[in-house]
């Protein structure tokens, strides 16, 4: 963080609208579900530059439009979630349901929030909107924790929501009230608090704040592969990055390192993916304690060569973590991988022994226990979803609590008075000399003489 005056604190936007992408219907020629959003984003910018001294040309707000695609989204969506003085989310069904807008969420709040005055008691830069009612939905822990009311943005709006006042020409009074009333509170809050520039967070490794996903929906996509600092000579670096987890196997073809293109696939099942770099957390798996959640391996044959990597693979395969399944991608149009492919299988097939045996038929694609390995994208997009369930499949099956041993029998007062009726004994007298009322019943609940009621 630098100091560069006011210039630089007169030029961070003020609000970062954050919402849900909502794909489009399908029938054909729907129009774009998104349309509403972006209008709203456009009212607001106007009414803040209204009750502000923005100077022109500095943007007022920012709205994703990228739909989550292209490779430098997560950059931008970084640099605005860590400069930005106001985070505004649309809550909708789907907001809380998006692994995007939770990691938005999460990535503006690991802003420290401190208040402008000393009688302030502003302690949050959120200022939530209501896309849609949701009255009768849970909110998660985090957006239920907020104190903010609604209501004084006008009853229709804490009623309806506020997709409904764009759409519905009857209430174009009450969505301009609600909209002026939320470009006030925007700059009250920016105002009221002072929330310091952040760093730039990796945003595609940021978890998602609302955290309403259940540990078998999550998916950890870990990378074994080189980076470019130790690419061995006999190997072309164009193929590796900075970070091990930049691998990037099939290039051009893929238009983004191959873990990206992975979590891409594993959200399209369900799944909530994180990345991360096999070698740091290779010994956690290997000791053998509660995983956390199902894994994927992306495996990069060529690390096999190397003893120090072979023998981690080994002490993997050993371990029989089968909740972590192997994915093996080896392009058969890369040159190195296609005069290294038989040797490479050999080591694979070596130091994957227990992996390559174990896997089911319906697997063998998934678990790269065919020697070429995964040989172009289309594969590897085929073979990761069933990679994806079995390693769900088998952490469920680790995870399943057991039942527990039933407890002992309750004592049956009715059966104690049967068995001792006639006789003297440790059970009842063998007359009754304390005369029930009505509705009496033993501990089991159940009326005596085994009569109906």
């Amino acid at each position: 963080m630098n100091d560069h005056g006011g210039d630089e604190e007169s030029s961070r936007p003020y609000f970062f609208l954050s919402y849900a992408h909502t794909p489009r219907a399908g029938a054909r020629g729907a129009g774009d579900p998104n349309h509403w959003v972006r209008q709203l984003y456009r009212d607001l910018c106007e009414a803040v530059l209204q009750l502000t001294t923005v100077p022109a040309g500095v943007p007022v707000g920012f709205m994703d439009e990228s739909m989550h695609q292209g490779e430098l989204w997560a950059e931008r969506l970084s640099e605005e979630l860590a400069t930005c003085r106001v985070f505004v989310p649309l809550y909708s069904p789907r907001y809380f349901n998006s692994v995007p807008c939770g990691q938005e969420w999460y990535s503006f709040t690991r802003r420290p929030v401190y208040p402008a005055n000393f009688d302030s008691e502003r302690t949050s830069g959120i200022v939530p909107v209501l896309w849609a009612p949701m009255s009768r939905y849970r909110l998660p822990e985090v957006a239920s924790e907020l104190q903010f009311n609604h209501a004084s943005f006008g009853p229709d709006y804490a009623t309806e929501g506020l997709y409904a006042l764009m759409k519905l020409s009857y209430f174009r009074g009450a969505y301009e009230l609600a909209v002026h009333r939320l470009a006030r509170r925007i700059v009250e809050v920016a105002e009221e608090t002072v929330i310091p520039v952040g760093r730039r967070l990796d945003f595609n490794s940021q978890p998602s704040a609302f955290n309403v996903t259940a540990p078998t929906k999550r998916l950890r996509i870990s990378v074994l592969a080189y980076h470019r600092g130790d690419v061995p000579p006999e190997r072309n670096p164009d193929y590796y990055g900075e970070k091990r987890t930049d691998w990037h196997p099939f290039r051009p073809a893929a238009p983004r390192p191959l873990a990206e293109h992975a979590v891409r696939l594993a959200r399209q099942l369900g799944f909530q993916a994180t990345v991360h770099e096999f070698d740091g957390e290779a010994e956690e798996i290997i000791a053998g304690g509660e995983p956390t959640a199902p894994g994927l391996l992306l495996l990069d044959r060529w690390v096999l060569k190397d003893e120090r990597w072979r023998e981690l693979v080994r002490r993997f395969d050993r371990a029989d973590c089968g909740w972590v399944s192997v994915l093996e991608p080896w392009n058969m149009d890369d040159p190195d991988c296609a005069e290294q492919h038989r040797e490479m299988g050999e080591l694979s097939d070596q130091a994957l022994r227990f992996t390559h045996r174990a896997a089911r038929p319906s697997f063998l694609g998934a678990t790269g226990a065919q020697q070429p390995g995964l040989g172009s994208l289309e594969e590897f997009d085929d073979a990761l979803p069933r990679a994806a369930m079995k390693a769900k499949y088998a952490f469920e099956s680790r995870t399943r609590t057991e039942p527990e041993e039933p407890p002992p029998p309750r004592p049956n007062l009715r059966d104690a008075f049967r068995h001792g009726r006639g006789r003297d004994g440790p059970g009842l007298p063998a007359h009754d000399d304390h005369p029930r009322e009505a509705g009496d019943r033993p501990d089991d609940g159940t009326p005596f003489g085994g009569g109906t009621t």
